[in-house]
């Protein structure tokens, strides 16, 4: 996708991430695929789709009493996202050593940070959300995606989504996560404001956070160009 920062909208000395996201941001469908993702003013018979119960299923994966320990409910929210959590995983997480390292990581992770605010010491290499990740996807059979979309449930304000839809819109930079992380504090933080704007014309609660806006305007605007991602 190639865009010009003048067609974005998206002021000079901008990021390309910043250009491409703003790009389906400021589509005419945008509010129209939010409303339709979560279920807001739905025609009687249409559903939601699955996914818009990833951050609403038993309250949250960021929930005080939970924030710092990956539950059953947060496994099967993370499965609303078209993902299969391989059993033995699941238990290890549940009843094992793996949910006890995971914790322990969590615990140093913020819980009240949107990734806009976050320095850079809480992202990069090395700082306890990429030991998390590189934890999980060195289990079998679970890759960078479900990793992403774990952590996303435990800590949705801080860690995005990153799937292979939004990777074939957005491309593939060395960190997805300080990628964003730039693109969002780029000029005063106009694009993390132009989230929140977007979600409350879409209606939505505050309990999507700005970062889940951004994944699914950019999925459904996506999705919608029926391009084959891999």
């Amino acid at each position: 996708m190639a865009l010009s920062t003048a067609a974005s909208g998206v002021p000079a000395g901008s990021s390309l991430l910043s250009a491409q996201v703003q790009a389906f941001l400021s589509a005419e469908r945008a509010v129209d695929d939010l409303r339709r993702y979560f279920g807001v003013g739905l025609p009687p018979g249409d559903v939601a789709f699955t996914g818009s119960r990833f951050e609403h299923l038993a309250g949250g994966g960021d929930l005080p009493s939970v924030a710092d320990r990956i539950t059953a409910e947060d496994l099967l929210a993370v499965q609303t996202l078209s993902v299969t959590i391989p059993a033995p995983v699941a238990l290890d997480i549940l009843e094992g050593p793996l949910g006890t390292r995971l914790s322990g990581l969590l615990r140093a992770i913020p819980g009240d940070l949107d990734m806009v605010d976050a320095g850079v010491q809480v992202l990069d290499g090395g700082s306890p959300a990429d030991q998390a990740w590189h934890l999980l996807t060195e289990q079998p059979d679970v890759g960078w995606v479900i990793a992403g979309k774990i952590l996303a449930r435990k800590r949705p304000r801080l860690i995005p989504v990153y799937d292979r839809v939004v990777r074939c819109a957005l491309g593939r930079p060395p960190s997805f996560w300080a990628a964003l992380r730039t693109a969002l504090r780029e000029d005063n933080g106009c694009l993390h404001r132009q989230l929140l704007a977007l979600r409350q014309a879409s209606h939505l609660p505050e309990s999507v956070s700005a970062l889940r806006v951004c994944d699914v305007a950019v999925w459904m605007g996506h999705r919608a160009l029926q391009h084959t991602c891999r």
